[in-house]
């Protein structure tokens, strides 16, 4: 492995354990074994490493943001391209804890957050409205917007919210608060499958 993505690695180790806040650079040296100058030869400082971390963090994602569109999808497939997203979100879970001001500290992160934010939106509306065409789901499109909204939020906020009450923060936690916002947009014979998926989830989360 390359000494950037070496960096980069232990950089995220060190943000998701103790808050990006709570890390220096000096400190990802040191935890690395090399020199503050051979850590700067790589990244200039803090900020271009949490925008490097970022920026893989994207990559990653990209492809689940970006899924076929003639894809026949069954349902348990939504549920399974849910948990592939939180899964990714939780591994670079330091950029959603306390997002607004590290945000607010680093103008290029928070543009990309927007950027981001869109695109899960978009693709979030797209899944939905194959739903929908499959005779699934039947709500208005205004209580869908609203849906994509509460969707968002809980992918954005949920895994901070179980770190707050003290709980490692669980993927299949999340997939399942999704499933159940979902389920009431649904036909009733859809409703009680996703309602039996989410509890058999939680059973097994493995």
């Amino acid at each position: 492995m390359k000494t950037r993505d070496r960096i980069l690695e232990c950089a995220l180790l060190l943000f998701n354990h103790k808050g990006e806040p709570n890390v220096s650079t000096m400190e990802v040296a040191n935890e690395m074994g090399i020199s503050p100058g051979n850590l700067y030869y790589h990244f200039h400082g803090k900020e271009p490493l949490v925008l490097g971390l970022f920026e893989r963090f994207q990559s990653e994602l990209a492809p689940l943001l970006d899924p076929p569109p003639g894809a026949q999808l069954e349902a348990q497939d939504y549920w399974l391209f849910l948990h592939l997203i939180v899964e990714r979100m939780a591994h670079y879970r330091f950029l959603f804890q306390d997002l607004s001001n590290l945000a607010g500290r680093l103008p290029k992160l928070a543009r990309g957050i927007r950027h981001l934010l869109t695109a899960l939106k978009r693709t979030l509306a797209s899944l939905l409205a194959r739903l929908q065409a499959a005779g699934q789901l039947v709500s208005s499109t205004q209580a869908l917007g609203q849906l994509v909204e509460q969707i968002t939020m809980t992918l954005l906020f949920s895994l901070d919210y179980q770190r707050i009450l003290d709980r490692e923060g669980e993927v299949q936690v999340v997939v399942y608060q999704i499933m159940m916002l979902v389920a009431p947009h649904l036909l009733p014979a859809a409703r009680e499958t996703t309602e039996r998926l989410a509890l058999r989830y939680m059973d097994d989360p493995g």
